[in-house]
């Protein structure tokens, strides 16, 4: 009985620990203030489209074809 009471504490410190490590994760790093404002559009949104809407035409070439 006792060691059932043990491996309670063990998992209930191990579990404790863990979320006290999560909680230290969530406050990470701030925000440094910048002087310019970051570029709007680098071509990497307009590529990722492109390849979303080739995604969804093959995907429907695929369904007609079967």
């Amino acid at each position: 009985m006792n060691s059932v009471r043990l491996m309670k504490n063990f998992s209930f410190t191990i579990i404790c620990f863990v979320l006290l490590a999560l909680v230290e994760f969530g406050f990470g790093q701030g925000i440094a203030p910048s002087s310019a404002p970051p570029p709007f559009n680098d071509g990497t949104t307009i590529d990722q489209g492109i390849a979303y809407v080739l995604l969804l035409v093959a995907l429907a070439i695929t369904y007609l074809v079967h």
